[in-house]
């Protein structure tokens, strides 16, 4: 071997053992020759690897390299050194001179941090796999995070539902503040969804931060960054990328997980409770109308005494009422199929103000009205979305002093979605009632049901689609509603 041969195999980064047919070491690299505790050749390469545990695996592998259809054989052998157990990668090939196998060539590398994050990105597979819960999903993936990357910081952000606007909802490691990191990292977010690929960016002059995408089948859902140290010898750039990249895969497959069984443990809910429903109302319909019978049996008979008079208006107007609730019952209970047609849900909102005009110029209530430009297509039930209206706009009405405004926004969100917004500067809910405002029979109005909000819920869900109610002192109540561009679940 000439000198310009030797000088390029000690450059290759690899340790390189060449040996005879029987095993025994002829030739090494430099690399090869600062690893083994002796002088090499004229060794076993058994010995070499520092394992007599690997004499048996040798023997395998040249009986194998012996059928001319067998290219490599490779195994990875864990090694004990001081505190730290190093796992190593073997690799064997023939060694050919003129058409004739002379011996063979092993190779010998590190790969003990690949190993580790393949080890990790198990970990993690599995622990996320079990995780149903968002917080739960979010705090698993910074712990796997410190085990994969060996990162001294994370941040993991965060796509809202309607804006799609990037927020933190789990860090460590950085000083700064939560938000002060969200706003300087937001560009490198955005630029790696922008992309769909994991980027790496200078932080400081001691540090570099690498940002994955977080993207599932239902769009973007955030983003991770973790940040290393330029000094650590131990990371490979373009392994840690492709580990953050499998991370935040696994991630975005866990938060779809969770959304995915918040909505069935909902639609159960919601269902189970439409079935007792319709049953109460169902039972309650025959003797409701047994008593309206008698009551107006009762005030023929009685039509010339004033005090039976009075107290028979008071049954029918109770049996009225009931009749009501059972209908409303029913309609929850039992609701109709979604029949589905293109249009602008703005144009819904049209016939419902049209309608209610006269009831909020009586009130002396001022209507005001941003619409969404351009106008936006959805797919919904026109019939039923413009019953959610109707429930909304009349608790508004009802809500609002006479000589206040009543506001309409609607616009188009980044995702391809609808909201509106219906604003009323009345008295706020209590804050100890607003979290119960959409179960059923729950209400705060004198002589209200508690079915009109709850189902507007199910509608809005039926169409896969949210709704929600903020109320603050200071500001009054807003009703939100986002539909989704795809029409139903």
């Amino acid at each position: 071997m000439s000198v310009r041969d030797q000088q390029i195999l000690d450059a290759v980064p690899l340790m390189i053992f060449a040996t005879d047919l029987h095993g025994t070491v002829v030739r090494h690299n430099q690399p090869a020759a600062a690893r083994a505790p002796f002088a090499p050749v004229g060794a076993a390469l058994h010995d070499v690897l520092g394992t007599t545990s690997e004499a048996a695996q040798c023997t395998r592998a040249f009986a194998a390299l012996r059928d001319p259809a067998v290219p490599m054989v490779r195994w990875e052998f864990a090694q004990s050194g001081g505190d730290d157990e190093r796992v190593m990668l073997v690799q064997v090939t023939r060694c050919m001179d003129e058409g004739m196998h002379v011996g063979f060539v092993a190779t010998l590398s590190d790969v003990t941090e690949s190993h580790r994050a393949r080890e990790a990105l198990i970990s993690t597979g599995l622990a996320l796999a079990s995780s149903i819960d968002l917080a739960r999903v979010y705090r698993e993936v910074a712990h796997q995070l410190q085990r994969a990357v060996r990162c001294d910081a994370y941040v993991i952000a965060v796509a809202d539902d309607e804006t799609l606007a990037l927020t933190s909802v789990q860090a460590g490691g950085y000083t700064d503040s939560p938000e002060d990191v969200a706003t300087r990292l937001r560009p490198d977010w955005l630029e790696a969804l922008a992309l769909g690929t994991t980027l790496v960016h200078r932080a400081s002059a001691t540090s570099r931060e690498v940002t994955a995408p977080i993207i599932s089948e239902e769009g973007v859902l955030g983003a991770i960054t973790v940040r290393l140290s330029i000094t650590e010898a131990t990371y490979e750039l373009a392994e840690t990328q492709r580990v953050l990249g499998t991370i935040a895969a696994q991630t975005a497959a866990a938060i779809d997980r969770a959304f995915l069984v918040r909505r069935v443990e909902q639609k159960r809910r919601t269902e189970a409770i439409g079935e007792v429903a319709a049953g109460v109302a169902h039972e309650l319909r025959n003797p409701l109308f047994g008593i309206s019978s008698a009551a107006q049996l009762l005030r023929i008979r009685g039509k010339d005494d004033p005090a039976v008079e009075r107290s028979v208006s008071r049954m029918l107007r109770e049996v009225e009422r009931l009749n009501s609730m059972l209908s409303s019952l029913l309609v929850y209970g039992r609701p109709q199929p979604l029949r589905l047609t293109e249009g602008d849900p703005d144009t819904i909102w049209d016939d419902v103000i049209e309608a209610n005009r006269p009831r909020m110029e009586a009130a002396g209530i001022t209507f005001r009205r941003l619409r969404s430009t351009p106008p936006v297509l959805l797919h919904f039930d026109a019939a039923q979305i413009g019953q959610v209206y109707l429930n909304i706009l009349v608790n508004a009405i009802d809500a609002t002093p006479a000589g206040s405004v009543i506001t309409l926004r609607s616009s188009a969100l980044g995702s391809g979605a609808w909201r509106c917004r219906l604003h009323n500067g009345g008295d706020a809910i209590p804050a100890e009632a607003l979290p119960r405002v959409f179960e059923i029979f729950y209400s705060l109005k004198s002589g209200g049901t508690g079915i009109g909000l709850a189902l507007c819920q199910r509608i809005i869900e039926e169409h896969a689609g949210s709704i929600s109610i903020e109320s603050q002192p200071e500001t009054g109540t807003e009703v939100t509603i986002v539909l989704p561009q795809g029409g139903s679940s």
